[in-house]
């Protein structure tokens, strides 16, 4: 093991502040970048979780090093706003220094991204309005982030932005002064950064402008093969945007991109742009909407009981969004590409790898905790890990109720999909509901972990990922969701797989519920425990049945 690796070891299991005398429990590993480990973080006294980054003392071996660390320290701890990740505590042991803070359960927007490709307009106001907000404050106290970007953006349990990281952040002491330093993220970094010529608070208005540009198209403004062609198109301003975004969104990209940092509007001007003014904003999104497209609606619901699309989403779904159900092959496709990478690269080892070697960022937001197979009848019915149940029917249609209770999609053949609430459905569904509401019951009653989950704002914009098929082989059951998840349930060991094309990335369940995340491209560098191997090549040969199905 490298000594980077070795510095894991001396995270220690409980972590005190000697000078509060506040003591906490070490959690799950939540990720890592740079010289920092974050993990989970249980307050022995109250149970209240956090997040802790961790720095090893020795891996500041210089100067400059430890006081970057205490400048990000300084400057966080006079930051309050609703939209910025709180800090609690800063401390240190003999071996690291601790950063207390909140915890932001649903990652980042740049997990979204991945998972999604584009959003929605509305989804893309949601989002961008809470970032300005957040950078309003900033300029207010005279600091510059200078590293907003999707990886930045935490998403708290309810769908809130949060700022986070001002490792790169700076306060400038007279406003005249502009920065020379060349710091950032290559896709997010100004004209003015690269060429050297001082930047201010400009740069996080150009930054915004690529977030938001990326959120609706999918990818980086000046996205390209290198990074110094990156760099030559943001010089000379080459960028396009397609023409399904709307005109008020281009006029907005167009001016917070402006070449000349003295012609984008300030912070406070961008909500006064027609994107905003004019477009429909919800109040909240659903949780759902990290992997799935959410319905929105002029009015709740139609005479028929069906949900109508505003125009916003109606745009929208005329493009493609992770996430549809009729994207099964081109996710099949990407998964066989990826295992067949895998199996020809990758080494086998005796033992699984460490905590530390695992993704839990690309941890599956929706996967089959129960099932039950009446398909001699009726069909199959299950659970997904929110609590909503859905059945695949012998007919091919398909439901799936929230996990409250309320909020109902029904996919008739076809893949046609409907929207209804459980007090609001036509008569001609009677029988499919009453059966749906069986099997919820049944495994409510029946099979472990039944939770009780209270409905909140936002959940009626949800659309939640639906059993696309099904099969079982003498292995393992088979189940492949519309969002590109493929499970496979083996029946001797009890084992789970969980492939997800959209994060390159395979989770494991054990025989004792633990779950744990590894990207392809990690598993290829470090090496495979011999088990899982086997159970990756079954998986390659399931996808391939599949495709020639």
């Amino acid at each position: 093991m490298s000594g980077k690796h070795e510095l894991i070891k001396d995270v220690p299991l409980k972590i005190v502040n000697s000078k509060t005398s506040t003591s906490y429990n070490r959690g799950s590993f939540l990720g890592k970048g740079g010289f920092a480990r974050c993990y989970e973080l249980i307050d022995t006294i109250n149970k209240e979780k956090f997040a802790v980054k961790v720095i090893a003392k020795c891996s500041m071996t210089k100067k400059y090093s430890l006081e970057k660390v205490n400048q990000e320290i300084c400057i966080h701890k006079i930051l309050d706003h609703p939209h910025i990740v709180k800090i609690f505590d800063s401390f240190e042991d003999i071996g690291n220094c601790y950063i207390i803070l909140e915890l932001c359960p649903n990652k980042s927007l740049m997990e979204l991204h991945k998972r999604r490709r584009t959003v929605t307009e509305p989804e893309a106001r949601y989002f961008t309005r809470q970032i300005v907000s957040a950078c309003s404050f900033l300029h207010k106290q005279n600091i510059i982030h200078r590293d907003l970007k999707l990886g930045n953006l935490f998403l708290s349990k309810n769908m809130d932005i949060k700022i986070g990281d001002f490792g790169l952040a700076t306060i400038v002491k007279n406003n005249e002064t502009r920065n020379k330093t060349l710091c950032g993220t290559p896709n997010y970094i100004a004209p003015e950064m690269l060429n050297k010529i001082g930047h201010s608070f400009e740069v996080d208005i150009w930054a915004i402008g690529c977030i938001l540009y990326t959120l609706l198209v999918g990818k980086p403004p000046f996205d390209a093969v290198t990074i110094n062609d990156t760099y030559n198109k943001i010089k000379s301003n080459n960028y396009s945007v397609p023409s399904f975004v709307s005109s008020g969104a281009k006029c907005l990209i167009k001016d917070l991109l402006h070449p000349d940092p003295g012609r984008r509007p300030k912070i406070d001007e961008i909500i006064e742009y027609e994107f905003f003014i004019f477009g429909y904003i919800p109040r909240r999104l659903p949780t759902s909407c990290l992997t799935m497209t959410p319905k929105f609606c002029n009015t709740p619901v139609s005479n028929d009981g069906i949900f109508e699309e505003n125009q916003d989403l109606a745009q929208s779904a005329s493009r493609f969004t992770a996430g549809d159900v009729n994207n099964g092959n081109m996710y099949l496709n990407d998964l066989k590409a990826q295992l067949e990478n895998l199996l020809n690269n990758v080494k086998t080892f005796s033992s699984l790898p460490t905590d530390e070697e695992t993704d839990p960022v690309a941890n599956p937001l929706y996967f089959i905790t129960k099932w039950v197979d009446y398909s001699f009848k009726y069909g199959l019915g299950y659970e997904l890990t929110d609590g909503s149940v859905g059945v695949i029917y012998n007919d091919s249609t398909k439901f799936v109720i929230d996990g409250p209770g309320e909020q109902i999609q029904y996919f008739g053949r076809g893949n046609a999909e409907y929207y209804y609430t459980l007090k609001n459905y036509p008569a001609s569904l009677d029988r499919k509901v009453t059966l749906l509401k069986y099997f919820r019951q049944y495994m409510q009653e029946h099979l472990d972990n039944a939770v009780s989950i209270a409905s909140k704002e936002g959940d009626e914009f949800a659309r939640l990922p639906v059993l696309k098929t099904w099969f079982r082989t003498n292995s393992a059951i088979i189940l492949y969701l519309s969002n590109g998840t493929l499970q496979l349930n083996f029946f001797q060991d009890h084992i789970k797989l969980i492939l997800c094309p959209l994060m390159s990335a395979v989770s494991y369940i054990d025989t004792s519920k633990n779950l744990r995340t590894y990207k392809f491209d990690q598993l290829v560098k470090i090496g495979c425990e011999e088990h899982l191997l086997k159970k990756l090549e079954y998986a390659k040969k399931v996808v391939d049945k599949m495709l020639n199905s």
